[in-house]
């Protein structure tokens, strides 16, 4: 027998009814609903501070007397579809930040070279501290056109990705509904 070696996070949730998980103006069914704004907000909050390898356990305890083992796969399925959701929609951000940054790649890379080697051609044609300084402006003025493209594709994609691991960790998180 495996035991795992990811620890168990619990998180526990308080509500009077379960209509209070999810978001009221959202007309689809059940299972496709919305979650609520601020329920949605202190789940990804709580799960964003955990390691991306540990196990979720959501315990909603409500007030309200219901039959809990249909609540809690119905409950269960809501937010894992939710989860399941949210992945998609941070999947096409990440795939139109990549998408941005090769296109800012290309501008950028075209941009430098025009720079550099307008720099080169005013060294040549001018001599003297004019043509010294334009030589540097353009250089600089190239290698700033970069910044965009260097800025996605070092520092913007992966708090993307480690959002997708965070809601790919709550779609398959345990969730159980239990009295208050």
């Amino acid at each position: 027998m495996h035991i795992s070696q990811h620890p168990t996070h619990t998180l526990d949730l308080r509500v009077r009814e379960l209509r209070q998980l999810f978001n009221s103006l959202d007309p689809t069914p059940f299972l496709n609903k919305d979650l609520d704004r601020a329920c949605e907000a202190f789940i990804e909050n709580w799960a964003l501070s955990l390691p991306h390898d540990c196990h979720l356990h959501l315990t909603i305890h409500i007030d309200e007397p219901v039959a809990l083992e249909e609540a809690g796969a119905l409950v269960g399925d809501a937010i894992h579809n939710y989860y399941g959701y949210k992945i998609g929609l941070v999947r096409g951000e990440l795939s139109q930040l990549l998408r941005v940054g090769r296109l800012s790649l290309v501008v950028g890379l075209v941009f430098v070279a025009a720079c550099l080697l307008l720099a080169e051609a005013i060294t040549s044609l001018i001599p003297g501290p004019t043509a010294k300084i334009a030589h540097e402006s353009l250089t600089i003025i190239g290698w700033v056109a970069m910044w965009r493209p260097v800025q996605i594709f070092l520092y913007d994609w992966w708090p993307l990705k480690g959002r997708i691991k965070v809601f790919d960790n709550l779609r398959f998180a345990r969730v159980s509904v239990v009295p208050a």
